[in-house]
């Protein structure tokens, strides 16, 4: 599991004696940008991008004085693109996460099928928020920055996911997502339970 995440872009694990089975949980400190880099990899269909921190630079009057968008930014395969595709197609998944969040909940966004995961330690100490389209990707933590409980946030919907919406529903403006478009070779099909899935090739559930 170490090994993997590293391969994602996690750097904070340096010492895997360290951890036990929780690590599988969520049992290991991460950093904003490790997750945007693990995270892109789901939404760059498997492929790891590193981070650019600085994408221009510019004088007091906006004058143009170093442009580092240009610089090729060298995308790692480290992910089946069909299994990228399913935890995408997974974290969009409105219905599923409606028996949670409720049908219209802030990470409902009806005219953009976004991929979106929260999270929240025991203790309170820590609340994320982490969506994503093809297109843009967005991490959102919220906590005491003396590493004390917060008093009033009891779940990512009440505490990083306000801050999460606005800023896609910001970005989604100018970045509107068509959604996750399957690999070839990726099945499509009605389960018993009447809704349509996606199975790898080879894990097709048997017919009802």
């Amino acid at each position: 599991l170490v090994d993997f995440a590293k391969s994602l872009g996690i750097t904070s694990w340096p010492d895997p004696s360290r951890f036990g089975l929780s690590l599988t949980l969520g049992g290991g400190e991460v950093t904003m940008t490790d997750m945007a880099t693990a995270y892109g990899v789901f939404a760059n269909a498997g492929r790891r991008v590193p981070l650019k921190a600085i994408l221009s630079v510019r004088d007091s009057t906006g004058q143009l004085l170093k442009n580092l968008e240009s610089r090729t930014q060298n995308p790692e395969p480290v992910l089946d693109p069909a299994i990228a595709f399913l935890i995408s197609d997974i974290l969009s998944d409105n219905f599923a996460r409606t028996p949670t969040f409720g049908h219209r909940s802030l990470l409902f966004i009806p005219e953009s099928p976004v991929a979106v995961k929260t999270g929240t330690t025991n203790n309170l100490r820590d609340n994320w928020t982490i969506g994503y389209t093809p297109d843009v990707l967005t991490v959102v933590w919220v906590g005491n920055n003396d590493n004390t409980p917060m008093s009033y946030v009891a779940s990512g919907v009440t505490g990083a996911s306000p801050i999460w919406r606005r800023i896609m529903d910001s970005l989604l403006k100018s970045y509107p997502s068509p959604g996750f478009s399957p690999p070839i070779g990726i099945n499509r099909l009605t389960t018993c339970f009447g809704r349509a899935e996606y199975f790898l090739p080879g894990t097709s559930p048997p017919p009802c």
